[in-house]
């Protein structure tokens, strides 16, 4: 994948969104929730794996624990083509459900919403 093709593929999730952060890093975020990092001027990804793959995936040639989010299980491969483009996809899309599921908004207002039903219909039965 080049840059252009992680960028469409980064943007095409729910509520995806990117901000220039950190002078050329290019930051994919879910409601605020970060999943992927990709630098610009020295081009390089960045995302979040469940802990079986980061073990794994830092045995690979040119991939590496992040610097500063490594010990959270973020990745950095210093070149894009360091996985075949499925591979990188399909980890892409697990670090976006990753921060999707832990992300501030909709989730949170289904959970409050659930709350203030139950709330309603408990009240109602005391009258």
């Amino acid at each position: 994948m080049n840059v252009d093709e992680v960028r469409k593929f980064c943007l095409a999730f729910p509520e995806a969104n990117e901000k220039l952060q950190w002078g050329d890093a290019l930051c994919f975020k879910v409601r605020e929730k970060m999943f992927a990092v990709l630098g610009l001027e020295q081009v390089r990804l960045t995302f979040k794996c469940t802990p079986e793959t980061f073990a794994e995936l830092i045995e690979r040639q040119d991939i590496r624990p992040a610097p500063y989010l490594g010990h959270h299980n973020w990745v950095m491969l210093d070149r894009l083509d360091a996985l075949r483009k499925d591979e990188l996809q399909e980890l892409i899309r697990q670090s976006y459900e990753m921060a999707a599921a832990k992300a501030p908004g909709k989730s949170r207002g289904k959970r409050a919403a659930k709350k203030k039903f139950a709330g309603s219909r408990s009240r109602k039965g005391k009258r």
